[in-house]
């Protein structure tokens, strides 16, 4: 069986997937019925789920060019996610062609996808590993990372909408100090979480419905912050994703309440 095979025996189109799930709130096309039944429900109780994805979306887009426009060369993305516009790499190789990304993700579609559409520039690289999160050794060990960037050189680790499906009971801290910790000087961390701090008891209590297995771990932006405290924020430090370095985003900005998913820029000491 080759890895295509392995990948398709792994889909169950019968369960929701979140990135099929924030594939479909996106607008995609790249979900399946138990995806889109699982994405309108959460939307049912909070309405402003897809508005929280696309700014999401455009936070990551704007955190990767101001690390390429500091000189980050290299990128890990984990929890990469169906591909959509304005890729990781996409905006990175726009800075300089010579950039290399990582993808990391668990999903054998997102894996499929990503081997058949995200072409590097000529002169950068690109690679995609079939890992998880929440065992960072293998990350760490696999030889395509080795392959493809330098950790003794800084690289851009990109933990976009992702740490909020690691429970506290698979220790969030430790996942990203050990990532960041075979980081070099000079490397960068980008990270969004959810939240529900700003949403009503009833909301809340749909919203818990919704996530029986507790997969979904949405966090207050005081615990948010606490994930990032041994790293230097980069101004305005912790914010909505709405709101980081957004001033030239044309139109009105969407209040932090109804986009309810933090965001931050930090330096790896």
């Amino acid at each position: 069986m080759d890895i295509t095979e392995q990948g398709h025996a792994r889909i169950d189109t019968t369960v929701a997937h979140p990135a099929r799930r924030y594939n479909y709130w996106l607008g995609g096309k790249d979900h399946f019925a138990a995806d889109r039944a699982s994405g309108d429900a959460i939307a049912a109780a909070m309405p402003g789920v897809k508005l929280m994805a696309v700014e999401n979306r455009a936070f990551m887009g704007r955190a990767v060019r101001y690390l390429a426009e500091q000189g980050i060369r290299q990128f890990l993305d984990v929890g990469t996610g169906i591909p959509a516009p304005n890729n990781t790499h996409e905006i990175a190789q726009a800075v300089d062609p010579a950039s290399r990304v990582v993808y990391v993700d668990n999903d054998p579609i997102v894996l499929t996808h990503a081997r058949a559409l995200l072409t590097s520039a000529p002169g950068g690289a690109n690679a995609y590993i079939d890992a998880d999160l929440r065992e960072p050794e293998k990350i760490l060990e696999h030889p395509d990372l080795a392959a493809t960037l330098d950790l003794s050189q800084p690289v851009g680790l990109l933990l976009v909408a992702v740490l909020h499906f690691v429970r506290e009971d698979e220790h969030p801290q430790a996942i990203v100090d050990r990532l960041t910790g075979a980081l070099a000087p000079g490397s960068y961390l980008v990270a969004s979480h959810a939240t529900w701090e700003f949403l009503p008891e009833e909301t809340i209590a749909a919203l818990t419905a919704n996530n029986p297995d507790g997969r979904f771990q949405p966090r207050s932006g005081a615990r948010f912050a606490e994930l990032l405290s041994g790293f230097e924020l980069v101004e305005p430090g912790m914010t909505s994703v709405a709101y980081w370095h957004a001033d030239d985003v044309a139109g009105p900005r969407p209040s932090a309440e109804e986009v309810a998913c933090h965001g931050a820029v930090a330096r790896i000491r």
